[in-house]
């Protein structure tokens, strides 16, 4: 099973990660993290492929990707 890992203590919410993301598993959080932005948060672990469109799209390298 394939799943990500989202470091919000470095995201900034650009939210490229979650328009880049084809199952829509990805979306900013309600609440803020310590600089102030709204981080992504992984949605659905049974439904991630792994396919590392997120990854390539994080411009601060906050996603680490496991298949």
């Amino acid at each position: 099973m394939a799943y990500i890992k989202i470091r919000e203590d470095r995201c900034k919410g650009c939210a490229l990660c979650v328009n880049a993301c084809p199952k829509k598993i990805i979306k900013l959080a309600d609440y803020t993290n310590k600089k102030g932005y709204n981080p992504a948060v992984f949605t659905d672990r049974d439904t991630c492929t792994g396919c590392g469109a997120c990854y390539a799209f994080c411009p601060d390298v906050c996603i680490e990707v496991y298949r």
